[in-house]
């Protein structure tokens, strides 16, 4: 019996999606660690393009506390976008290195079962409806591991249906949580544009390298995880809650960190239990 292949769960998303050279990087980084023996699973979202495909839909954007709501009619250009567009996108990047990747959404063999998103209104504290935005209800990760199993890389989008066929678009950092977690990831790395977490967000000396999932509280409480990186620290929550080994937040714009972490650097910010 040869020495057992990690998971490595990849969320990818935002801006470092609309810089082609950058992505081609990423694409290059995440291939090599394929390359050297290992699983990978790349999630992704894509808000720019979603922005763009509303945008010449002529779909005008209402958010709520910094969350898009999105009607039945708006669903089906997110979906485009994110399915359509960025997802084939990627897989064609993959295959054009080697690799044999995969475009799935959570839809595809049920991998994700959606629920809607009951919000409560931060100013008011109202139930507010969001249309079809989603949350997580359930992960099915029998396809995925049957992928893994044979040597092909998964790419999920951050698309899945409830139980009676109606779509949600859900939340591309908590969708990856999620799915590291159900497959018991050895590494859920989350790529953002910054270097990780830092006590002041203005000093890069100031950067933790591990926090313990029992700070995250008490550090969003003082400000020091604030605005979009909530989701991206509450997505390691979930994933290390729900099975996963280990967290960590990723500058993406260093395509080169990626091949320092799986030589196990000290980069960015790791979220341990």
């Amino acid at each position: 019996m040869g020495k057992r292949k990690s998971i490595w769960v990849f969320k990818y998303g935002g801006n470092a999606m609309t810089d082609e050279a950058l992505k081609a990087k990423i694409i290059k980084g995440i291939d090599s660690l394929k390359r050297r023996g290992e699983r990978v699973v790349v999630v992704h979202g894509g808000g720019p393009f979603i922005k763009e495909a509303l945008k010449e839909a002529r779909i005008e954007s209402e958010f709520i506390d910094g969350q898009r709501k999105t009607t039945v009619e708006a669903m089906q250009y997110v979906e485009m976008a994110l399915k359509g567009k960025v997802n084939t996108n990627l897989v064609k990047l993959f295959n054009k290195e080697g690799a044999r990747a995969v475009g799935l959404s959570g839809k595809d063999g049920q991998v994700v079962i959606a629920k809607k998103r009951i919000h409560i209104d931060t100013k008011s504290g109202a139930e507010v409806d969001l249309g079809q935005v989603g949350d997580v209800e359930k992960v099915q990760p029998e396809l995925i591991e049957l992928l893994l199993q044979n040597d092909f890389i998964p790419v999920l989008t951050c698309v899945a249906s409830d139980n009676e066929g109606n779509d949600f678009n859900i939340n591309g950092d908590l969708f990856a949580g999620h799915i590291a977690g159900a497959l018991k990831a050895d590494h859920f790395v989350v790529l953002t544009d910054v270097d990780g977490i830092m006590m002041d967000k203005d000093d890069p000396d100031t950067l933790m390298n591990i926090i313990d999932l029992n700070q995250v509280d008490n550090l969003k409480t003082r400000g020091v995880i604030q605005g979009g990186m909530i989701p991206k620290i509450d997505a390691c929550a979930t994933a290390l809650k729900k099975g996963a080994a280990e967290a960590q937040i990723l500058n993406g714009k260093k395509p080169d960190d990626l091949g320092r972490i799986m030589d196990k650097e000290r980069i960015g910010t790791i979220i341990q239990k």
